[in-house]
């Protein structure tokens, strides 16, 4: 009798749990959770009725900020503006033929390095001298002139090899420095030295030792060096970091090839920018500054003290910049006539018989402003035969048929920070339909 009582009590109990734990679980279902904040960070504007944290969180995504931001939440004023644009100065398509030469016999093509095994590389740029595991290939196949020019941004390491096998770019970059960088196809590989607030990341003898390992190599020196949430580098910061890299570069390998960091965009106030740099590098060191290609991004962002889009670059007091919209993030005439500025700009500085490239451009708003896969692909493919085309017999690079860009690289492989121009999903590593419209121009042009 005990027993059986005993049995009936935990029994009970056992039912009374199971009944407790039921309502706690369909009580919690039936209860409408508060939506995430999405955060878009500084370069976009946060969502309507959102506020962005306080401070930028860590991720791995390069192109997100390093630094605090008071407050990135604020709307554009200038939402519905658009920028003032010469439209007479805007280079129209041209009716000439292009360049029979191949564009390797025009310069020294990006290093294709040893390819040596490696081993995953590690996010932090001093332990960017391991590498990552490149599957036996077979004999890399002589790249076309379309190959040549066209590469794409990899901020996630671990996918390089994949979605350079898929799309078959002639080269790429991941915004740091590496021994032995994966290869894929053979691909080339841009070096890129970061320069926050005027000191060489890595140190100048981790970059001495690479470059030797990795002779003929193109060197990109600093990133968007004119916002504050990426380089951070005064004028007269970045010249002294860029003489001592350059010097440790030619030293190290005569051979390598050195460009100046990318500003975030052609705009007359980051112009100024790049005539300061000229400037104190003249001004320090007693000469004109030594640049071996020359080096743009192309978004169009507003220029705003303290909003969001690039800010004010630092060093300067102005409070306001170029005013563009959201809706002119994507718009094909102004994107052309930064280039043809910033060619222009080029050749009244003397340096019309550089190279350009465009190392870092593409769409950062996402779906919810309107930019949905048709106009980011029409954006894309627009800017690709732009930039394949367009010459001018007065700016142009004698030497590439006067071709106005001679290589240019779309932002990116695949992020999940800014995914909007993602050519590889991340999760599935599969082409997105903006990576076959990217593939299938590679492939359908010579």
């Amino acid at each position: 009798m005990r027993t059986i009582g005993v049995r009936r009590i935990l029994g009970l109990i056992l039912i009374g749990l199971g009944l407790l734990l039921a309502v706690i679980y369909f009580g919690q279902n039936n209860r409408s959770a508060p939506p995430t904040p999405r955060y878009y960070g500084p370069l976009v504007p946060t969502s309507i009725g959102q506020t962005a944290p306080a401070q930028l969180l860590q991720v791995s995504d390069p192109t997100t900020a390093l630094l605090a931001v008071a407050d990135s939440s604020i709307r554009p004023d200038s939402i519905g503006q658009t920028a003032p644009m010469d439209k007479a100065t805007l280079a129209p398509a041209p009716a000439t033929k292009r360049s029979s030469t191949p564009l390797a016999a025009t310069r020294t093509p990006i290093s294709q390095g040893t390819r040596t095994p490696a081993t995953k590389r590690s996010s932090t740029p001093a332990a960017a001298a391991s590498t990552v595991t490149s599957p036996p290939s077979a004999a890399p196949q002589p790249q076309t002139d379309v190959q040549q020019r066209m590469c794409v941004s990899a901020p996630l390491p671990n996918l390089v090899t994949s979605g350079i096998t898929q799309l078959r770019p002639g080269w790429y970059l991941d915004w740091t420095v590496a021994a032995h960088p994966a290869r894929p196809n053979n691909v080339a590989y841009a070096q890129m030295v970061r320069v926050p607030q005027g000191k060489p990341d890595p140190d100048l003898k981790t970059i001495g030792k690479i470059a030797q390992q990795n002779p003929g190599s193109l060197w990109l020196v600093g990133n968007e060096m004119d916002v504050i949430w990426q380089d951070n580098a005064t004028p007269e910061q970045y010249a002294a970091a860029y003489h001592d890299v350059y010097a440790t570069l030619k030293q190290a390998d005569p051979n390598s090839r050195v460009a100046i960091g990318g500003i975030s965009e052609p705009s007359p106030l980051r112009l100024r920018y790049l005539e300061r740099v000229l400037k104190a590098y003249r001004d320090q060191y007693g000469q004109e500054m030594p640049i071996d290609v020359w080096n743009v991004h192309n978004f169009i962002l507003p220029e705003q003290r303290g909003s969001w889009g690039v800010d004010i670059p630092p060093g300067f007091d102005e409070a306001r910049g170029l005013s563009f919209s959201i809706d002119d993030h994507d718009r094909l005439d102004i994107f052309k006539q930064q280039l043809v500025d910033f060619r222009r700009w080029m050749a009244q500085h003397g340096y019309r018989d550089k190279e350009l490239l465009v190392t870092e451009y593409g769409i950062l708003m996402y779906a919810d402003y309107g930019f949905d896969y048709p106009r980011v692909r029409d954006f894309m493919l627009g800017t690709f035969e732009y930039m394949r085309t367009a010459t001018d017999p007065a700016l142009g690079l004698p030497a590439d048929g006067n071709h106005l860009v001679q290589r240019w690289c779309w932002y990116s492989l695949a992020d999940t920070y800014y995914p909007t121009g993602n050519l590889m999903d991340p999760a599935t590593r599969r082409l997105t339909p903006l990576g076959r419209d990217f593939k299938q121009y590679l492939e359908t042009h010579p």
